[in-house]
């Protein structure tokens, strides 16, 4: 299993980076780009994508690993 993928804020910016990652791996103009590369990486190293509102606040989590306890929401 992968490290996780985080997508976060960076000014105006949005950086796509591992989880307690010193760099970004890439940085994109807006949410959604960072998300879908993110979610790529995630499914390959079968990890969970952690993405984070402007405010720094989790806004959604999604595991694409083996998961013993997976979620009982209806997000996806």
């Amino acid at each position: 299993m992968g490290k996780n993928q985080w997508v976060s804020p960076h000014g105006k910016n949005w950086v796509v980076q591992p989880e307690n990652g010193q760099r970004a791996t890439k940085i994109f103009d807006n949410q959604k780009d960072a998300a879908n590369y993110a979610r790529n990486i995630a499914i390959n190293q079968h990890s969970e994508l952690i993405i984070q509102g402007k405010n720094g606040q989790i806004r959604s989590k999604d595991s694409y690993g083996n998961d013993p306890n997976p979620p009982k929401d209806t997000e996806h």
